[in-house]
């Protein structure tokens, strides 16, 4: 018996002795080894990442609690065993499982902005962020005289959080159909301490909110056609399809958003929408607006903007 249990633990030590647990040693070994892996499974980087180095970097950094913009000094750095499994069971659960790296690591960035985000929630990310930089301008003439602000779709509560910031005297709403997203906006508000500038509330579009009215509103609703969820790459199917699918066209959310927002804008009030490469749905749509296309660095006509007096009644 005893002879076995040694053959047992030898055959153990020699798995390890062997691959990537016992042969990558330093941070720089484990990085190619990632960046390999993940080439080799085809992964998709959509989640605010471009490409797998990029990635594995992000992943590997944050797994060992090392700062996220310091990998030159730590690259030669050996790796303990214990590190080893942790490194490793991240890599395959990204290269296997498909999951998005922003699940993995249990937070998402935009700009320098960090937010908790889980399955709960899409992954942050929107052209927002740089368009709300300036305050929103030139749509926006003062930033400081916006008094009350919506982010319509609030998922996370990431853009209502941007808003915040972008408009220091404005209370700010973010709503959402989902309970489970609220509850992660909750956990975001707190952290930035914006608990009393930013309510959170659950509304289906504008059924929530009759009666009020904004300088500004803003949405990242789902617009996903039916063909494009049908081809969706794997690490789509992680977020919640309420987020993502937005009927035959895209533009289920967008049509009631259009419908309803002149009722709910101040006199001079803004719309803006982002509904990613559908701007030839929306225009087919909409024959009679005439919508402003906006430009931001990650991309042209992503989003659009209409002011109150342009919107249907």
């Amino acid at each position: 018996m005893s002879d076995l249990h040694d053959d047992t633990e030898h055959e153990h030590e020699h798995e390890h002795q062997h691959g990537p647990l016992g042969e990558l040693v330093t941070l720089r070994d484990w990085l190619r080894y990632a960046v390999t892996r993940f080439n080799r499974a085809g992964l998709f980087f959509g989640h605010g990442c471009g490409d797998a180095y990029d990635e594995a970097v992000w992943l590997l950094l944050h797994t060992l609690s090392l700062p996220l913009d310091r990998l030159e000094p730590f690259l030669d750095a050996c790796i303990t065993a214990d590190e080893r499994e942790s490194l490793f069971a991240v890599i395959e659960r990204r290269a296997a499982e498909r999951v998005p790296a922003a699940y993995i690591t249990g937070e998402a960035w935009l700009g320098d902005f960090r937010f908790q985000v889980d399955e709960r929630v899409i992954v942050p990310r929107s052209f927002f962020a740089e368009l709300l930089e300036d305050g929103f301008a030139p749509w926006i003439d003062d930033a400081e005289r916006v008094t009350a602000a919506l982010d319509l779709c609030t998922g996370s509560g990431c853009l209502a959080i941007l808003m915040a910031h972008a408009f220091p005297n404005a209370q700010i709403v973010g709503a959402d159909l989902s309970d489970e997203a609220l509850d992660v906006a909750r956990a975001n508000v707190s952290d930035y301490d914006l608990d009393d500038r930013i309510e959170l509330l659950k509304s289906d579009v504008f059924d929530g909110l009759a009666g009020r009215t904004f300088d500004l509103i803003i949405s990242n609703p789902p617009y996903v056609t039916a063909d494009a969820m049908a081809t969706l790459p794997p690490e789509y199917l992680h977020e919640p399809h309420m987020a993502l699918a937005a009927g035959e066209d895209g533009l289920d959310i967008v049509r009631r958003l259009v419908a309803g927002a002149k009722a709910h804008l101040s006199p001079g009030g803004v719309l803006a929408v982002e509904v990613g490469h559908n701007r030839h749905l929306v225009e087919e749509a909409f024959p009679d607006l005439l919508p402003v296309w906006l430009s931001a660095k990650g991309g042209d006509d992503m989003v659009f903007v209409l002011r109150a007096d342009e919107l249907p009644e």
